[in-house]
């Protein structure tokens, strides 16, 4: 027969389980998510002193950049029209967040100053322009274009001018990341069959893989000292945080229990690692942190 103790004990094991489960994040993983029934809030992106963070959400009905500090208190909502703004990158000086826009009809890249005052719209063609990133003098900005029929990886002064294409394969390519010393530029592809991600020098040459796998591996980051590169990755089922040396080795797996993570940002300080992450199919994007390996 079942001893009452037995039973209490079980009862209090499978309660413990129960929220375990149920939470937004293992307690193993310290990850902690800092925006709380946010509709669709995805790619953070770091102030350059680390006490800001700048992400895009649907809270108000359509895609709007936003800002907020870094533990998710006082947010603002920096734009406000009725088209898809979206994918926020802060200057180096702070001063400014260039980000998407389809509010002319397609995806454009424009800037703002960091308070969302004095937008100036960057390219202006037929096609998409996206996912861009600004060098770390502040002087380009790298970005994915479509604009030869399929997804390569531009650069142009900060000012829009002098627009010259780096990668030229009729696979796509997108989400550049600078090195910190400006010198390389990371990037995903899929010219070998499945999403893998590349680097290559700063004017687009000596492009080399980093990862090799069958699943889905994008939206790489580098740390603040150039010596690791976060990405998301499919590759053990849901998409997961991972974290490797600039080489490709030494693969880790950073998150464990999110059916979705995505869009890894390095804080500048290099103690934290923002990303969009869900706790389960049915529930929206968030925005967390967690600590960057040491």
């Amino acid at each position: 027969m079942l001893t009452k103790e037995f039973l209490t004990t079980a009862l209090a094991l499978t309660l413990l389980l129960a929220f375990a489960s149920t939470s937004g994040c293992s307690t193993a993983e310290q990850a902690t998510a800092i925006t709380h029934r946010f509709s669709s809030a995805v790619s953070p992106a770091w102030s350059p002193d680390s006490r800001r963070i700048a992400f895009d959400s649907r809270e108000d009905g359509d895609s709007e950049i936003y800002v907020m500090n870094a533990d998710g208190s006082d947010i603002t909502q920096l734009t406000h029209n009725s088209d898809l703004d979206s994918g926020p990158a802060w200057s180096p000086d702070g001063r400014r967040i260039a980000f998407d826009s389809s509010r002319e009809g397609d995806s454009e890249i424009y800037v703002m100053n960091a308070d969302g005052s004095d937008v100036t719209q960057l390219t202006r063609n037929s096609s998409y322009d996206s996912s861009l990133a600004w060098s770390p003098d502040g002087q380009r900005i790298a970005f994915a274009s479509y604009r030869e029929g399929d997804w390569e990886i531009y650069v142009m002064n900060a000012d829009g001018s002098d627009v010259t294409q780096l990668t030229h394969n009729s696979s796509s390519a997108s989400g550049p990341s600078w090195s910190p010393d400006g010198r390389r530029i990371a990037f995903m592809s899929d010219r070998d069959g499945d999403p893998e991600i590349y680097v290559m020098n700063a004017d687009g040459s000596d492009i080399t893989q980093l990862t090799h796998n069958s699943g889905f591996d994008a939206r790489p980051a580098w740390s603040p000292d150039g010596r690791r590169i976060a990405f998301d990755s499919s590759r053990e089922g849901d998409s997961e945080i991972y974290v490797m040396n600039a080489n490709g080795s030494d693969v880790t797996q950073l998150t464990h229990n999110f059916s979705a993570a995505h869009y890894p940002a390095w804080s500048p300080d290099g103690r934290q690692i923002a990303f969009a992450g869900r706790s389960n199919p049915y529930h929206d994007f968030e925005i967390y942190v967690i600590a960057a390996p040491p």
